[in-house]
């Protein structure tokens, strides 16, 4: 009933912006969520088993054109363009993820997704190489709970362990339901976690795991990660 009552209101909210009528309101919103949910999916896939055109040698982009025109409003090709005109070749990686975020109103993991296929693509670090030498690896997963509950899978130790088991993290910072950072158990690396409400039963979880020293271990961790996120999905839905 709530989640219905949800819905209704924000079709009101768009008659009232647009003036359309309740059907035709209706209708755009269902559409819209439909589109959401197709592109969400295909990038959940595609970063599972990532494929795209090649750029510089070896380098593929993470999405197709379709996931990144429907997620950042425009397609690889409009990106690089806009880059290089920028001149992002010559600047840091966060400067280009801001620009990106603040200038084009891209969310903050479609931004550094924009900035690191940029980067790849241009020859700038390898794939899952920061510029600085070191390597980072990154999982997502779409889960039919609230946020919160996503966000005490990874909060809260007892539940962690259950699909965690034997890992250890040590929190610096934490805002509820929207976002943690965390020394991993090695000491040495750290986690980056961020959480997106998808409806009131359906969220998101983004992770990546950074300051890896190689490529090698990059690639294990890569293949692990994506096993853990699978497992916190089965254990937070059954």
């Amino acid at each position: 009933m709530t989640k219905q009552k949800s819905f209704k209101g924000r079709v009101r909210a768009r008659m009232d912006k647009t003036s359309e009528s309740y059907t035709a309101a209706r209708r755009q919103l269902l559409a819209k969520a439909a589109a959401e949910a197709e592109a969400e999916a295909q990038a959940e896939a595609e970063a599972q088993a990532p494929e795209g055109p090649t750029d510089a040698p070896g380098v593929k982009r993470p999405y197709s054109d379709a996931v990144i025109q429907a997620n950042t409003g425009k397609s690889w090709d409009e990106w690089f363009a806009v880059l290089d005109r920028w001149g992002a070749v010559e600047r840091p990686h966060a400067e280009i993820a801001r620009w990106v975020g603040e200038e084009h109103g891209v969310g903050g993991w479609w931004a550094q997704g924009v900035t690191v296929a940029y980067e790849q693509a241009r020859g700038l670090r390898a794939p899952g190489q920061r510029r600085g030498g070191l390597f980072e690896v990154n999982a997502s997963k779409t889960v039919a709970v609230p946020v919160e509950r996503l966000y005490e899978a990874f909060i809260d130790p007892d539940l962690r362990e259950r699909w965690l088991p034997g890992a250890s993290m040590k929190v610096r910072t934490a805002r509820p339901g929207r976002s943690i950072r965390a020394n991993w158990d090695d000491g040495s690396t750290r986690l980056v976690v961020d959480f997106t409400a998808k409806g009131e039963a359906k969220s998101q979880v983004a992770l990546v795991h950074e300051r890896i020293a190689d490529a090698a271990t990059a690639d294990e961790l890569k293949a692990w990660w994506r096993g853990r996120v699978a497992a916190l999905k089965q254990l937070l839905e059954t």
